[in-house]
C-alpha cells in the first residue's frame, strides 16, 4: 500500500470537495501506475465520487484508449505537455467523469533529451485542463510519490 499521512488528508479533502459539489473524478496514469488512484481510494467512501482509473503505460493504450494522437506524441514527445493534457480529457470522456487527473513522465531512466525525473502532470476536465511539468530526480520511489501528491494538491487548490 502506498499511502501515507499525507496521502490520507490530500484523499480526505479531496473525498469533502467532491462530496460537496456532487461531481466525479478519475484517472489515467502512465509513470505513476496507479499511485495517484491508490491515494484517492485511501480513504472510505471513495467510491462516491471515484470513477476509476486506467493505467495507459504503453503509447498504443494511451491512443487507443484516451484519445492521445500519436502524431502529438511523435511531434512532442510522450512524456509532454500536450500529451498529459489530452490523457486529461480522454479519461473524463473514457470513465464520464467530471474530472481527471493525469501523469506522464520518466520516474526512473529517461531518455538522451528528457531526464529521469521529468513528469507532466495534469489534471481538469474536458473542458478546462491544467498540467504543470516536474523535474527533479529523486529515484523511482520518490519521483512517483511526488508526482501523485503533487497532481492531487495542485487538482485540490484549482476546485476549492
Amino acid at each position: 500500500m502506498y499511502s501515507d499521512k499525507e496521502d490520507n488528508e490530500l484523499a480526505e479533502r479531496l473525498r469533502k470537495l467532491m462530496m460537496e459539489q456532487g461531481k466525479t473524478v478519475a484517472t489515467a496514469e502512465s509513470c505513476t501506475s496507479g499511485r495517484i488512484a491508490s491515494t484517492l481510494t485511501s480513504v472510505s467512501g471513495a467510491s462516491d465520487y471515484f470513477l476509476g482509473g486506467l493505467v495507459a503505460y504503453q503509447d498504443e493504450v494511451k491512443i487507443a484508449h484516451l484519445g492521445v494522437s500519436a502524431e502529438m506524441i511523435a511531434e512532442h514527445d510522450v512524456v509532454s505537455r500536450e500529451v498529459v493534457e489530452q490523457m486529461v480529457k480522454g479519461a473524463c470522456r473514457f470513465f464520464g467523469s467530471d474530472y481527471a487527473l493525469a501523469s506522464t513522465g520518466y520516474a526512473g531512466g529517461g531518455t538522451g533529451t528528457i531526464p529521469s525525473g521529468t513528469i507532466w502532470i495534469g489534471w481538469g476536465s474536458e473542458k478546462e485542463v491544467h498540467s504543470l511539468k516536474l523535474s527533479e530526480d529523486k529515484g523511482r520511489e520518490e519521483n512517483t510519490s511526488n508526482a501523485a501528491k503533487v497532481a492531487i494538491r495542485s487538482f485540490l487548490n484549482e476546485i476549492s
